[in-house]
């Protein structure tokens, strides 16, 4: 069997990309930036201006250190075979994307279990933490790890509020365990809370920030935490591909974010409000009320599977993602401006109506 992607049609162009915010392509200012970067080995460590932007973003999350690699996928695969050992069990989300996006990495890597947490829109409270903790026993494996998803994604794009987090993290503490956040779209989290990153993640050991989604860079994820822990995980780095060389141009595009696409990623969740209420006055589809950017939709109403909704879309030059049979997301980002959030209601209206 081959698990190669299905090759795209490009007969058709994409013209109102909803699929996802990885879809965001560099802008020409962050291409000159990345021309610009300084360079040198990250293997090394003597490439500036990764330094640079591993600083930045420690100092943004609040954390000792930091370390710059390819994807957010890979950050949670070295954070969780750093926490943990084989054998060992993390408390997590039942819809975690360590759970259910990341091909069992957690256990073909490190050989850890990962017990599912319920919890409405991706978020579990800590007294379902606390029933969920069991007795240390020669016949359970070590709880190790608590993870948690800023924002759920398939919770809804929902967002754990600083409390919540507090309370998980005052939990896991007391019985021994870490906390890791899968910080994917955390600062869309800061942007729609009004909380500073640094007071969001303030209670979680270790965190990594995406720069591929909202952010707009071509590549890169940052994890951080504490400097002994960041110290060991360069080891898993190594293990998983190593450095990156002359990473110096790819974190150039990531500084550019940081300086010019953080704030206005409060655009993209007055678009995704828009496009919710839009696309909820369309007869047969019922939308979920989005809290940052991300818009999930139920197509039962009119007759189409959401890939069937999906598949009319896209001749018509938008696309949306499948997440069920009748569950679809469309996701804004800074590639869609509110003009075309009004067209591509219309086309939507035009395929249900």
């Amino acid at each position: 069997m081959s698990y190669e992607p299905k090759r795209a049609d490009f007969t058709v162009p994409v013209r109102i990309d909803l699929y996802s915010d990885t879809q965001t392509r560099p802008s020409r200012a962050m291409k000159e930036a990345m021309l610009q970067a300084e360079m040198g080995d990250e293997q090394s460590g003597s490439d500036p201006t990764v330094w640079e932007l591993c600083d930045r973003v420690a100092a943004l999350l609040g954390k000792q250190a930091a370390m710059f690699m390819p994807t957010g996928t890979m950050c949670n695969q070295v954070a969780v075979a750093t926490h943990c050992r084989p054998g060992d069990e993390i408390l997590a989300h039942e819809d975690a994307h360590i759970q259910s996006s990341e091909a069992g990495g957690p256990g073909a890597i490190t050989g850890v279990m990962i017990r599912g947490l319920p919890g409405p829109r991706g978020i579990f409270s800590a007294a379902t933490l606390r029933e969920a903790i069991k007795p240390v026993s020669r016949y359970s494996p070590p709880q190790r790890l608590v993870e948690v998803e800023q924002t759920a994604n398939k919770g809804g794009g929902a967002c754990w509020r600083v409390s919540e987090l507090r309370a998980v993290a005052e939990v896991a503490h007391q019985h021994g365990m870490q906390v890791h956040m899968d910080g994917a779209r955390v600062l869309n989290a800061a942007v729609a809370l009004g909380v500073p990153a640094k007071d969001v993640v303030a209670d979680c050991d270790t965190v990594w920030l995406d720069f591929t989604k909202g952010l707009g860079a071509p590549l890169g994820a940052v994890l951080a935490g504490p400097k002994d822990f960041i110290g060991e995980a360069w080891r898993w780095k190594q293990r998983l591909g190593g450095s990156m060389r002359q990473g110096g141009m790819n974190a150039a595009a990531c500084i550019y974010a940081l300086q010019h696409n953080i704030d206005r990623l409060a655009d993209d969740h007055t678009n995704a409000s828009e496009l919710a209420r839009g696309m909820g006055q369309i007869p047969g589809i019922k939308v979920e009320t989005p809290e940052t950017n991300l818009v999930f939709f139920d197509t039962t109403g009119t007759g189409m599977t959401a890939a069937e909704f999906a598949g009319r879309l896209r001749p018509l030059g938008v696309t949306v993602s499948v997440s069920d049979t009748f569950r679809g997301r469309a996701c804004t980002h800074l590639d869609v401006s509110a003009a075309q959030i009004q067209e591509a209601v219309a086309i939507m209206r035009g395929v249900v109506v």
